[in-house]
């Protein structure tokens, strides 16, 4: 199955002060870059976007450095691990848009839980590979593994981003290219 932007939304999970600091900042940086990049994608084409935050008042807020791109994004605050448990986050959920593409941490927490959740209520779930991360790589690959089997579509950042593209010719691959370049 391929992205389709009319059909899309974005979801990024906890990507927090608190729990980026307890992981490689290199990773962090990548991280943040490649969401920028799927956002600022996801916003020339009208698709919507969730930033979940886990209990912000112990883990922060989401990261400083993603602000400037996440001006359109509707925050939601939790204390559950999976992001369909919150009603706020249920009610956020474009219903007419199937595809959820989702970004964050930690793979083999929240963005696990909510995946599988997602899948249980018939969502065609795209697990963005190189835009989720966990402290420990094994959990990564582990949840990968597991959503993966549970029907979960395994992809990555420039796959989503020029699926929805589709031409050198559009617009907003002119706009993002200078994204592309620097998401490595």
């Amino acid at each position: 199955m391929m992205a389709d932007f009319e059909k899309s939304q974005l979801v990024i999970i906890d990507i927090q002060e608190k729990l980026a600091a307890a992981m490689p900042k290199e990773v962090i940086n990548k991280l943040v870059k490649r969401c920028e990049l799927l956002v600022t994608t996801a916003s020339e084409f009208g698709v919507p976007f969730i930033c979940s935050e886990q209990y912000p008042k112990g883990l922060g807020p989401t990261l400083s450095s993603m602000q400037s791109f996440l001006s359109d994004a509707k925050f939601v605050e939790k204390v559950v691990f999976n992001c369909v448990d919150e009603p706020v986050f249920e009610r956020c959920l474009v219903k007419s848009r199937p595809q959820i593409f989702i970004m964050g941490m930690e793979a083999h927490i929240c963005v696990l839980q909510t995946a599988l959740s997602l899948l249980d209520k018939g969502k065609d779930v795209f697990i963005v590979e190189d835009a989720i991360v966990s402290r420990n790589i094994l959990n990564k690959q582990n949840a990968i593994n597991r959503l993966r089997q549970a029907g979960c579509i395994i992809t990555t950042t420039e796959s989503v981003v020029f699926e929805w593209i589709k031409s050198a010719d559009n617009e907003v691959f002119k706009k993002v290219a200078g994204l592309i370049k620097d998401i490595d």
